[in-house]
């Protein structure tokens, strides 16, 4: 295996892939990912309450909205245990190009789906279906492409190598919100008004969810254009493969999936406390004298997050950088003991009283920089804690089951949290969540100098 390339062992005789094709790959496959994954959620703030359920209350419609984008997060254990299956037994490759393509018709469908409106309690209905279909997509891919960075990665560069398909996240991330924000301001559509007989509430908000086809049919060219890692195909070779990837995971590898679950939950609590409920409660006007919620024109916020979200996309690398230099687990635990202090400032730092937009923008830069220095070596530890033959499910099924317990609910606890407690006992759930993380960091050892190839 060269700096340049890598070769297939189990095919000595066929050409070696170039590293950078690998990069492209696995990156650009997470990007369309998370592209997807982001424009459900910006769209579960903006238009579905409005369109997609019965009018009445517009809180319980928000918490409706919420309810389907979480359900997506109940279905990625069910992708990664699906796909982890296929991706242990017959390979990296097949199984990346299955999760793109369930990701990416679940996700066109969406934009064609009829509103309540026009048929009724069926419109949320299929909308939650294809969430589902989102959701097993995005489960099966993130545990592929990371094996696919860390299984490919050069001696003691690891970290850096699996940093890159978790670039793909805020690279989503921009574009989704990018798209939305320059589909607002060309129809010149107002947030606060919602309007469903406005062309953005029409047809616009449809373009995204159409256009990601395109997104997919790219990464599908990319990704068929790769060969089987050498660390798997060393493990067929071997005669490592076994029947039940998921049976031989709980019965040989319970104690690192629990712990790499709690690991993950702190980084999904932040995130999309930090991006999803902040939308409502930024955006939302103040409907009590505690000054429940703030009013910043939705076309501002989604500024101020893009903004933010290059923050994130600059500490990613440098958190592989100094995850390779420093240890995945020493390194995570300072940046997990930061976010327990950050979330304890929500008080100070969310107070309608005193906040502007440049208040709002310096609390998403600390919690999109926390959150670029905690998920980058995610897709570095995780992997390194399981055997090859039950990597991809147990490095899936940790992951998704995190996402479950720190990012499907964390939109909903916090609406709830703030509309009943302040927006001070947000922070403290999510400092809560950081905690959990904490005590899962100090119960495994440093797995940076651990050889793929032979656990």
């Amino acid at each position: 295996m060269s700096d340049s390339a890598v070769r297939n062992v189990d095919h000595p005789d066929q050409a070696p892939v170039p590293r950078s094709r690998i990069v492209i790959a696995s990156m650009v496959g997470t990007s369309i990912e998370f592209f997807d994954f982001y424009i459900y959620a910006t769209a579960a703030v903006l238009v579905f309450p409005v369109l997609f359920f019965p009018k009445g209350d517009d809180t319980a419609a928000l918490l409706s909205s919420f309810a389907t984008f979480g359900l997506a997060f109940v279905a990625r254990p069910i992708g990664s245990i699906v796909f982890g299956h296929f991706g242990d037994r017959i390979g990296r490759k097949a199984t990346l190009v299955g999760s793109l393509l369930t990701m990416g018709i679940a996700t066109f469908v969406i934009g064609l789906l009829p509103t309540y409106d026009s048929v009724g309690y069926l419109a949320p209905a299929l909308l939650a279906l294809m969430r589902f279909c989102q959701g097993l997509g995005l489960g099966g891919e993130w545990s592929g492409a990371a094996l696919l960075a860390t299984e490919t990665a050069e001696k003691g560069k690891r970290a850096w190598a699996a940093m890159w398909p978790q670039l793909g996240a805020p690279i989503g991330f921009f574009f989704a919100n990018g798209t939305f924000l320059l589909l607002m301001l060309a129809l010149d559509f107002d947030a606060a008004a919602a309007d469903p007989d406005h062309p953005f509430m029409t047809w616009g908000w449809r373009i995204p969810f159409l256009a990601s086809a395109i997104m997919v049919a790219v990464g599908l060219y990319v990704r068929l254009k790769l060969t089987e890692t050498p660390v798997f195909a060393k493990a067929v070779a071997d005669g490592k493969k076994v029947k039940a990837p998921l049976a031989e995971v709980v019965k040989t590898s319970w104690r690192p999936l629990i712990a790499g679950t709690f690991i993950m939950v702190a980084t999904y609590t932040l995130f999309y406390i930090v991006t999803t409920w902040v939308i409502s409660y930024g955006t939302g006007k103040v409907t009590d004298e505690s000054g429940v919620k703030l009013s910043i024109s939705y076309i501002d916020f989604l500024q101020l997050q893009l903004v933010a979200v290059l923050f994130f996309a600059a500490c990613v690398p440098i958190s592989g950088r100094l995850a390779d230099r420093y240890g995945r687990r020493a390194f995570l635990i300072i940046i997990t003991a930061a976010i327990i202090v950050f979330g304890l400032c929500f008080q100070w730092l969310l107070d309608p009283a005193s906040m502007t937009d440049g208040m709002m923008l310096f609390f998403l830069i600390l919690g999109m920089t926390l959150m670029g220095l905690t998920f980058g070596p995610m897709s570095a530890i995780l992997p390194e804690l399981f055997p090859t033959n039950v990597r991809y499910t147990g490095s899936g099924v940790a992951y998704n089951v995190a996402s479950i317990l720190g990012a499907a609910v964390a939109p909903f606890i916090a609406t709830w949290i703030v509309a009943d407690f302040g927006v001070g006992w947000v922070g403290v759930y999510l400092a809560i969540a950081a905690c959990a993380t904490m005590i899962a960091l100090l119960s495994v050892k440093e797995t940076k100098t651990v050889d793929l190839t032979e656990v």
